[in-house]
């Protein structure tokens, strides 16, 4: 025992060390790249560590300021002008133990996200990224990319109160309170594109007791939840209206022109198992929660590939990185979208069990847009088949759906996101 204790011991120790030689690493920035997106541009910086950073804006003049602690610049970092950088400045922080970047921008703007990234398998690379949105969510008008190094520091005006001072090019200036949290317009209507599962040539599942077609249900059930959501002020398109069929592809299509805030698509389920009842909600997983979820995903994928999606507008540096990161953004809202549901649902009707599930839809795999699949009950059920058949009963699932909508808009998280 003793020696298992100085063996524990000696283990403990060298952790602490490494752990400690590693939050005192320097970390060695490498290069600055930004890329155009739809909504504004995107930041990202390449560095030889893990960062500890602080992003926020200031106005009068407009700025976006990042800090970059415990750092250094290899070289004379560069910055490509755009749409909504007209130029920035480099400087020290206090003490020497990092970096400032002031980017002068031509606009107010919003941080729309600012997060870390670990290096890839077999690489060494750390990535910070920070995206910028313009305050009225409309595409910024395109300039040449033209590279502009970092101008002679100076002092950053700004009418913040007063903390700690920081040292710019060795003169003292007042650290600003960051503002990230920066809803966009309020007054700007939030768009949610309802997708009917089915179709047309496929009727989708069949009930065992009236042969109702999941189709008609979907249909049915989209149209009255586009209009209560509508009742409340969202805006609402719906990948079909009527009875034809989509290819699955396309409906993600249809959600990304019309740059949905959230997607909604709704099915009905069936299997073999008479008695299984409840409804449940997917969310995007690479594997699935559990074997039905992974058969269901397979049924309702079938040979339907995403593909297509057009990132021609950023830089290639960019696009190694974007996919990725989106649908980190897009799965953990939409988790946070499928909790709510969750939450109205359970007091109106039965749920399976593990109710929010995961698997590989096809039409969850949107990078840039929430989205969730929701599983309104069992037409292999006759309880559930018949209860679907009625109009009462849609109407309360709807009622139950449109209020985790509002939750959701209104969370603080997701609102000064969007």
């Amino acid at each position: 025992m003793r020696l298992k204790r100085y063996l524990w011991s000696l283990i403990l120790g060298a952790v602490l060390v490494l752990n400690a030689a590693s939050a005192f690493a320097l970390n060695t920035v490498k290069n600055i790249r930004t890329g155009v997106q739809s909504d504004g541009i995107r930041i990202v910086f390449d560095g030889s560590e893990k960062f500890d950073y602080d992003a926020f804006l200031l106005d009068n003049p407009y700025r976006l300021v990042i800090d970059v602690k415990n750092a250094q610049f290899s070289g004379n970092p560069t910055v490509a002008a755009n749409a909504l950088i007209k130029s920035f400045r480099l400087g020290e922080l206090s003490g020497g133990k990092g970096k400032r970047l002031v980017f002068e921008l031509r606009d107010n703007a919003v941080i729309k996200r600012k997060f870390a990234i670990e290096p890839e398998k077999g690489k060494t690379n750390w990535r910070l990224v920070v995206d910028l949105t313009t305050s009225d969510g409309t595409a910024p008008t395109r300039t040449a990319s033209k590279p502009v190094a970092a101008a002679p520091a100076k002092t950053v005006a700004t009418t913040q109160a007063s903390t700690k001072p920081v040292v710019i090019a060795n003169k003292p200036v007042a650290k600003a309170t960051p503002s990230n949290y920066q809803p966009k317009d309020p007054k700007r209507k939030k768009i949610v594109v309802l997708d009917p599962g089915h179709g047309g040539k496929d009727p989708g599942a069949i009930g065992r007791s009236w042969r109702t077609y999941e189709k008609n249900i979907t249909l049915s059930m989209g149209k009255e939840l586009k209009k209560q959501l509508e009742a409340k002020g969202f805006k609402v398109y719906m990948t079909r209206s009527t009875d034809i069929f989509i290819p699955l592809r396309k409906r993600v299509a249809i959600a990304r022109s019309y740059h949905a805030d959230l997607f909604i698509s709704l099915h009905a389920d069936s299997t073999y198992n008479r008695n299984a009842q409840g409804l449940s909600i997917y969310t995007l997983s690479e594997t699935a929660s559990d074997k039905e979820a992974a058969a269901l995903a397979e049924r309702e994928n079938k040979a339907d590939i995403i593909d297509g999606m057009d990132f021609s507008d950023n830089s290639p540096e960019i696009n190694d990185v974007l996919i990725s990161l989106s649908q980190n953004d897009s799965r953990n809202k939409s988790s946070k979208f499928a909790g709510y549901v969750v939450g109205e649902m359970k007091k109106q009707v039965k749920l399976v069990n593990n109710t929010h599930k995961f698997a590989g839809f096809a039409v969850l795999k949107a990078p840039d847009i929430p989205s969730v699949l929701v599983e309104l009950g069992y037409l292999s059920n006759y309880t559930e088949e018949t209860y679907l058949r009625q109009p009462n009963y849609r109407s309360k699932l709807a009622a139950s759906i449109t209020r985790a909508v509002v939750r959701y808009f209104s969370d603080p998280e997701i609102s000064s996101s969007i």
